[in-house]
């Protein structure tokens, strides 16, 4: 244990040092040695699948902004593109230059007269008195700034079609939400690694199908089955690795291999799909890191902790040895024994707890509005970030560059948490990180188009990461241990929703063209104000019973901030006994959390 630990121990009076939890024993066969190394670096392609997966379908569905109706009697006239459409199309309406990347010619409309005589009689320029009709023989692409046909631009999923694009991506989510479920059910059943190959082995073979798809439909279904392993391909194995990293190295581990990575990963995803040029290629290429988990039996360990909840304390223990031997640690078997009592205590405690379902943080009246303004306010990050995501392809036509710079972002917030989450607490800076989204998404509005207003959109888009990634520990630190599972799973499968309607807000473009900025600032704005509603849990004993979840942060003042040491709030009466860095991957949190709904 840390010597934090012992000596809190100490002052308690207990004469003899206890192997109560598994972190209790990791000091003993190493916390942060060669092992945990191996489990970091093992991290990276699976932080790659989960970026992809993510961030794939945007790139598989771009529409370049300047397409028109295609009028089959022009081409074999040996003109231009520009003058094709000034002969062809008429000028963009009001309605149409307040919509979703507008240009000065309409996207979905020409002139409704015979052309072959029109060129005959020698006609350049169009009569305004012609009349105009919908686009009756397809569509045609300006493909410089996007050098290829996504499936969106094939299927010409424009004009009265462009929601389809987003209804796909949608799809990708409902699938999330059943994989959720099928996969949660492999991992609690038969082993977090079983559920993590599996997962991830329909992710690669659904990735591969996408490439076959000539349909909505068929594309839609593919999309619905990869979005299946969405999460649960990654979050497995990050929590096995967080499980197995001593507490004062978690918040450190947490951040910077989600941040190192993920950000890696999704900076050099715009450029794949820009050099590939080829949305099918693409889609096989994306999917080549899923191939990592088909040997994940091999370079990754089960969770010990699945071992202790399903009663196999030999496996467990088996498990910490080999951790020990490749540490270079040598543990006297005395503590594998006090262990092992340990073990069987807390799974016979832990069954006298299974009573308990989600239902039961709704008991209490307090324990109630924690839980829901916790439900709200994942769901409105998550519908937060996904705006910004999908929103910059509204606002610079160069959208490689700009979603690489966007996707950048994560690393600098990694850093952030990583410096000042527990020094500042989860409150206060949750509550500073979404005020900086909503202003610069408004800042970004009053700025001229291009450049700067990217520049502004990416300060957001940062703003919001940092709070994303606080409120994915939030409510494992703050539901009590007999419902935290359960409460925590609640939490992310309502959030699958936010990411169901995520991509629709872009279309808000269509009524005004700054509409999408100044919803995604109001929406940062009341979930800034929303984080001062809860309590701080930064160096607070985690609420063990729905009592004391009910009671959990009463005696905080409004305005404590953790890292003043004047606070009442730090005295000793209110200080986690643990002593953990980072509460959020404390024992009391992810011994019971299933880790495949983190």
């Amino acid at each position: 244990m840390t010597v934090a630990v012992e000596s809190s121990k100490a002052e308690e009076g207990e004469g003899k040092m206890r192997i109560e939890t598994f972190d209790d024993i990791l000091p003993h066969v190493g916390e942060a040695g060669l092992y945990q190394l191996i489990l970091f670096l093992i991290l990276l392609p699976f932080t790659f699948v989960y970026a992809f997966l993510y961030f794939t379908q945007f790139f598989l569905t771009l529409i370049p902004n300047e397409h028109w109706c295609t009028v089959p009697e022009l081409d074999g006239w040996n003109l231009t593109d520009s003058e094709k459409i000034a002969l062809s199309i008429p000028l963009a309406n009001s309605i149409e230059r307040q919509a979703e990347g507008a240009t000065e010619f309409s996207r979905c409309q020409m002139y409704d007269v015979n052309f072959t005589e029109v060129m005959l009689s020698g006609i350049k320029v169009p009569d305004p008195s012609w009349g105009v009709r919908p686009c009756a023989n397809g569509w045609s692409f300006n493909f410089s700034a996007i050098p290829y046909a996504s499936i969106a631009a094939e299927l010409e999923w424009v004009c009265d079609k462009t929601y389809l694009s987003s209804a796909a991506q949608s799809a990708f989510f409902v699938g999330s939400i059943i994989g959720g479920f099928i996969f949660g059910y492999i991992a609690d059943h038969y082993g977090r690694i079983p559920a993590l190959v599996s997962c991830n082995a329909v992710g690669f073979f659904a990735s591969v199908a996408t490439a076959f798809c000539n349909s909505f439909w068929t594309f839609c279904l593919a999309r619905l089955i990869v979005g299946t392993s969405f999460d649960n391909c990654f979050n497995i194995l990050f929590i096995i690795t967080i499980e197995y990293v001593g507490p004062k190295y978690r918040t450190l581990v947490a951040n910077m291999s989600f941040g190192i990575y993920f950000a890696i990963a999704a900076s050099a995803l715009p450029w794949v799909a820009y050099w590939i040029a080829d949305w099918r290629i693409l889609s096989v290429v994306t999917a080549a890191p899923l191939v990592v988990a088909f040997f994940g039996p091999w370079i990754a360990p089960e969770s010990a902790r699945w071992y202790l909840m399903a009663g196999k304390t030999d496996k467990a223990i088996e498990m910490l040895k080999k951790f020990a031997k490749v540490n270079g640690k040598t543990v006297k078997p005395e503590i594998y024994e006090e262990f092992e009592r340990s073990c069987k205590e807390m799974i016979d405690k832990d069954k006298k707890l299974n009573k308990y379902t989600v239902l039961d943080l709704f008991r209490m009246p307090r324990l109630a509005r924690i839980t829901i303004v916790l439900v709200i306010y994942w769901l409105l990050i998550i519908l937060v970030f996904d705006g910004h995501v999908w929103n910059m392809k509204l606002l610079h036509p160069d959208v490689f560059t700009s979603f690489s710079l966007a996707a950048l972002t994560e690393l600098p917030a990694a850093l952030l948490l990583a410096i000042f989450l527990d020094k500042w607490g989860r409150r206060w800076m949750g509550f500073a990180s979404m005020l900086m989204c909503g202003v610069f998404s408004w800042i970004a509005l009053a700025t001229p188009e291009g450049t700067v207003t990217v520049a502004m959109a990416i300060l957001a888009r940062l703003g919001v990461n940092v709070a994303a990634n606080i409120g994915f520990q939030y409510a494992a630190e703050m539901l009590p241990t007999v419902v935290r599972a359960q409460g925590v799973s609640l939490i992310h499968i309502i959030g699958y929703f936010a990411h169901i309607i995520g991509p629709y807000i872009i279309y808000l473009a269509d009524v005004r063209k700054e509409l999408p900025l100044i919803s995604l600032g109001l929406v940062s704005m009341v979930v800034a104000f929303l984080t001062l509603t809860l309590p701080e849990t930064l160096d607070q004993d985690l609420p063990e019973t729905l009592q004391e979840g009910n009671d959990f942060g009463k005696e905080q003042n409004f305005w404590w901030i953790p890292c003043r040491s004047s606070s009442h709030e730090k005295r000793k009466k209110y200080r986690k006994k643990i002593a953990a860095v980072n509460a959020g991957f404390n024992p009391g949190s992810l011994t019971k959390i299933d880790s495949t709904r983190l």
